[in-house]
């Protein structure tokens, strides 16, 4: 990233808005100074949910490129480069535009302050208004009735991933109360893709679809997924997808019920079974179980021994996390854990699912300075301390170096490590190796 583009970056700071205030009123306003951009985007797939949204984007844009179409894509955080959050028609938006960007809104900010995330989201609206796909896809930074995204009207499609317990400080302590903030992007009339749903959460979202006259599309109902099997009233298909885990195959169909729903309402759209065979096999979407097989991280290790980084951070992470390391305990192979987590993060949770998979921990600080607006880390104390009450086996070490040291020096035998337990960590690790020219 350009220095120009960090020092704008750094300059979308309020003193009183520099977290997060979920609203819609000052985004609203600071789009109405903006020319209100958001009002001339390509058509729109809303997603929202607590775990599987950036999976689920991946492989729509990956299906939708397959078949010839240009796509913009919108997500948070970003990994390695802030221009990840904004793909336009296939590309990371480029620095001089970026920066060109960055600086319009910037001149607007002191006359309608706004959040680090409503400003780069303006940012980001701006672009896609500008130039030219075939569809958005968009993704909500938080919850969805106040998230900044939720300003488009009529988007084409909606989407709601799996909901669970996540940011209970913003979004409400209940899952009923969860669900019904990630319910607030179903719009009047527009149909939502809903994916696998705990019975509480699948009431909310079905009481706000009735509503507002919007038909369901959902996991169990409308389409199943049986083993790798897609099927629906128009299809069947096996899925193959590229993305590790089972629970890939769920993030998979819920893309195929979407892409069923994109061609319905836009005729035009060809998309065959080959289409989106190529775009699930071809996914990629670093930091979800990613294997390392190469730099300064996985040569820290003895041969034999296999590098994970995971991205998962709240209970319905560390339960995707668990199945995964489930399977591969049927081995026999011993599972050691490099976790890191943010700052006000309630890892109780997810620190209870992976437990019964786990032979040691080691806990760390996340290194790196945040964005405004974003988390600090727990302490590596905190982390271990979190991780014991669980009845995990745990330590604080200095750095992610310094606990793949220590378990190659001291577990004899090749094991699974997973580096896991936030994306800022993920971050981190994968920025350290683009330094290094490994990533």
């Amino acid at each position: 990233m350009s220095d120009i583009v960090e020092g704008f970056l750094r300059r979308l700071h309020h003193p009183v808005l520099a977290g997060i205030d979920l609203s819609l009123d000052r985004m609203l306003r600071l789009l109405s100074v903006l020319g209100n951009p958001h009002k001339r985007l390509p058509p729109v797939v809303h997603v929202a949910g607590t775990n599987g949204k950036g999976s689920l984007i991946i492989y729509l844009q990956s299906i939708l490129e397959a078949a010839g179409y240009r796509v913009h894509r919108y997500t948070s955080p970003h990994l390695v480069h802030f221009r990840e959050r904004m793909i336009l028609a296939g590309q990371p938006i480029d620095d001089p535009y970026l920066a060109k960007l960055l600086a319009h809104v910037a001149t607007v900010l002191p006359g309608s302050p706004a959040t680090f995330f409503e400003a780069t989201t303006a940012v980001a609206f701006l672009a896609f208004s500008e130039r030219k796909a075939d569809v958005l896809l968009l993704e909500t930074g938080m919850g969805g009735r106040l998230d900044a995204t939720n300003v488009v009207e009529k988007p084409l499609l909606t989407a709601i991933t799996p909901v669970d317990i996540d940011h209970t400080e913003y979004l409400g302590t209940t899952l009923t109360a969860i669900a019904g903030e990630k319910a607030g992007i179903i719009k009047r009339g527009v149909p939502c893709v809903v994916g696998r749903q705990q019975a509480e959460a699948m009431a909310v979202l079905e009481a706000k679809a009735a509503s507002m006259g919007a038909p369901l599309s959902r996991l169990g109902s409308e389409w199943q997924v049986e083993g790798n099997i897609y099927r629906s009233a128009t299809q069947e298909l096996v899925m193959k997808p590229s993305l590790v885990g089972n629970f890939q195959l769920d993030n998979a169909a819920t893309a195929i019920a979407c892409i069923e729903k994109i061609v319905e309402r836009m005729p035009q759209f060809n998309i065959s079974a080959e289409h989106i065979a190529t775009g699930l096999g071809h996914a990629v979407w670093p930091g979800r179980l990613q294997p390392l097989k190469t730099g300064k991280f996985a040569k820290l290790l003895p041969e034999g021994f296999e590098l994970w980084l995971d991205g998962g951070h709240n209970a319905q992470g560390g339960k995707v996390l668990a199945q995964w390391l489930a399977e591969k305990k049927t081995t026999g192979v011993s599972v050691h854990l490099v976790c890191g987590m943010v700052a006000g993060k309630d890892s109780t949770a997810y620190f209870q699912h992976i437990a019964p998979y786990a032979d040691k921990l080691y806990g760390i600080a996340i290194s790196g300075t945040p964005y405004t607006g974003e988390p600090q880390s727990k302490t590596a104390e905190q982390v271990a301390a979190s991780a014991k009450a669980a009845g995990l086996d745990a330590v604080s070490m200095p750095s992610a170096e310094n606990a793949l040291q220590t378990i190659a020096q001291h577990v004899k035998k090749p094991a699974i490590v997973v580096i896991c337990g936030s994306l800022y960590l993920v971050r981190s690790i994968l920025q350290a190796m683009n330094k290094e020219g490994t990533l």
